[in-house]
């Protein structure tokens, strides 16, 4: 990241929409195989399958490491601080400030990644400074489809990004949000 670019913040809690997005602690390292390691995850994110516990720890790890080196946020999606229900993610680089996200499939259908969604949006446009975030989805996911046009997301007009992973080819659509 430049100069100019904001350094990140050793330490994050964002509040707003109902939830609390928190930062990843030695605690959820139990927690995280019952919220990643599903069929659907495997399929539709870059998440490590199968995920157990050395899973688990080499995620904390690699949040710690993308943190410090200012290029990536991963925060645990929660109600109340507590126990995590699924992750929201901020990426930095050169192209734009990109978002992701995961739920744990016992907590789906609560509308949990719109909101985390909006809520690491604001933080990225207020403490960050960008004008624009996005989200990579492919067209097949109709549920990032949904989270992405609850969140307040468009459709962006730009060439698909295709690649491979985990042995299978992926097109995905670039969705963006504005500053308001």
């Amino acid at each position: 990241m430049s100069s100019t670019t904001p350094s990140l913040p050793e330490r994050i809690e964002l509040s707003g929409e109902g939830l609390v997005l928190r930062d990843w602690t030695e605690e959820d390292l139990t927690a995280l195989p019952e919220l990643f390691d599903h069929p659907d995850i495997a399929y539709w994110t870059p998440i490590v399958s199968p995920f157990d516990a050395a899973a688990a720890r080499v995620r904390l790890d690699t949040a710690r490491r993308l943190r410090a080196e200012g290029t990536t946020i991963l925060l645990a999606i929660t109600v109340d601080g507590a126990a995590p229900l699924g992750e929201v993610m901020l990426r930095r680089s050169p192209e734009g400030t990109e978002l992701g996200y995961a739920v744990g499939p016992a907590h789906r259908g609560r509308g949990l990644a719109a909101r985390a969604v909006r809520v690491m949006a604001a933080y990225a446009f207020e403490q960050l400074d960008v004008g624009q975030v996005i989200l990579e989805v492919e067209a097949e996911n109709v549920a990032s489809v949904a989270v992405a046009t609850r969140a307040g997301f468009r459709l962006l007009g730009v060439p698909l990004i295709r690649g491979e992973e985990k042995g299978r080819p992926y097109a995905l659509q670039t969705w963006g949000l504005d500053r308001p």
